[in-house]
């Protein structure tokens, strides 16, 4: 096994744990919910295997859906952020970006803002939406899209910031 394949996996599983024991029990006035982790398909190598990304996102949604009792709305959300990641990547950087070297725990740029926000507010509008199911409650699923993503962009930043790795 090499060294990335490693590094993804404990990420993988810090950020479930972190997910689960921590950031599960935050939720603010029924409107804030962090979702930190987003962060692995986030931070997933850009010339990574993309089915392997898919299996593990699956795989991340249903353990959260299982701990969670929610009914595979984390695993719908994940896969599907997962699969738009590519196109998301090109709004972000551009159409080359399969050839740059893109690292999302650099310094905060527009471009890895930008990436950063559309990403989680996907994620998180496709999670309310199925969590809801109801267009009767489209202004709470706007609140909780609005304030959760708020909340989780902050939390994601604040997370790549105290882990990034160091320049020797």
């Amino acid at each position: 096994m090499n060294s990335n394949v490693l590094f993804n996996t404990a990420r993988f599983i810090l950020l479930l744990a972190a997910q689960i024991l921590i950031f599960n029990n935050i939720q603010f006035w029924g409107y804030l919910n962090p979702y930190p982790y987003v962060l692995f398909i986030l931070l997933y190598p850009v010339n990574g295997n993309k089915n392997s990304l898919l299996a593990a996102s699956f795989l991340l949604g249903l353990l959260i859906d299982m701990f969670t009792n929610s009914g595979g709305v984390h695993a719908a959300a994940s896969v599907t952020l997962a699969y738009v990641r590519p196109a998301f990547f090109r709004f972000a950087f551009g159409v080359s970006y399969e050839y740059q070297t893109i690292k999302i725990n650099d310094r905060l740029t527009p471009e890895r803002f930008s990436f950063i926000l559309v990403s989680v507010t996907t994620h998180h509008l496709i999670l309310f939406v199925l969590e809801t199911f109801r267009f009767s409650f489209f202004w709470n699923i706007l609140l909780r899209t609005v304030f959760s993503t708020l909340f989780t962009i902050v939390l994601c930043i604040i997370i790549i910031h105290l882990f990034k790795p160091s320049k020797r």
